[in-house]
């Protein structure tokens, strides 16, 4: 018989597969009883990582969040890091809502007098534990499926604040599209908080190269730099930089 932490670890790793669970299903790959499956789904559900359905379960927007947290974490580690080398000690920031630029905030641990403006719950979560830096949250509309909060009211928020650097990500760019999202909501915040930036930097991991999503955000050339890793290439990076963009590798 499987242990309770092997089983949830299985039913987890099935749910950022396929999306979904039976109940039938693990019982058999598992050698346990359906109502130990139930139960364990039951503590999963409680936890906010999945949604049970008719005989199973579906992964919940939370669970989709970690996972994405997950996906090329040490790269993600690497860019936060050289992202928050670019903060000095009492400097005021903006940190868009995204599983990178959450590590942003993380990577800022230590330093003094830091006041950081985000939409971003995984932001907040990132840096709560840590005195030094003052958290300012432009809350509005939630969307579970982001950890952000965006709308009329997290505009106003953002446009009431002046800082030197905002943090913003994409789920896409290129030198041809500039940064794209599949929400319009995501897009007016990434907008607003470049604005009120005098440098505004692109965090994100070289996998969003070349993709292009259905909202265009911004020009590359809009953004006074993008900070990635070495996947990125050194063509694709010349082509930034020739629009005059600022290209940190991590």
């Amino acid at each position: 018989m499987t242990e309770k932490p092997t089983r949830e670890a299985h039913i987890l790793d099935q749910l950022a597969r396929d999306g979904g669970v039976l109940v039938a299903a693990l019982s058999r790959e598992l050698g346990v009883s359906e109502v130990t499956i139930r139960s364990d789904l039951r503590d999963l559900e409680a936890a906010g990582l999945l949604q049970r359905t008719h005989g199973g379960a579906q992964a919940s927007s939370f669970q989709t969040v970690l996972e994405r947290q997950r996906n090329r974490r040490g790269a993600k580690q690497r860019i936060a890091a050289a992202a928050a080398a670019l903060v000095r000690d009492g400097d005021a920031v903006m940190i868009e809502a995204g599983t990178t630029t959450a590590l942003v905030a993380a990577a800022l641990t230590g330093r003094h007098a830091i006041t950081v403006v985000t939409n971003s719950t995984l932001a907040l979560a990132a840096a709560r534990l840590d005195p030094g830096l003052r958290m300012i949250l432009a809350g509005g509309r939630f969307h579970p499926g982001m950890e952000s909060f965006t709308g009329s009211d997290t505009l106003g928020i953002v446009g009431g604040y002046n800082v030197r650097l905002a943090f913003v990500g994409t789920d896409g760019f290129s030198a041809e599209h500039g940064l794209t999202t599949p929400f319009t909501d995501g897009a007016d915040v990434v907008r607003a908080m470049c604005r009120q930036a005098d440098e505004a930097w692109l965090v994100a991991d070289s996998s969003k190269l070349g993709r292009a999503g259905f909202v265009r955000v911004l020009g590359l050339d809009q953004v006074t730099g993008v900070v990635t890793d070495k996947g990125i290439g050194q063509v694709a990076a010349d082509e930034i930089r020739a629009l005059g963009t600022k290209v940190i590798v991590a």
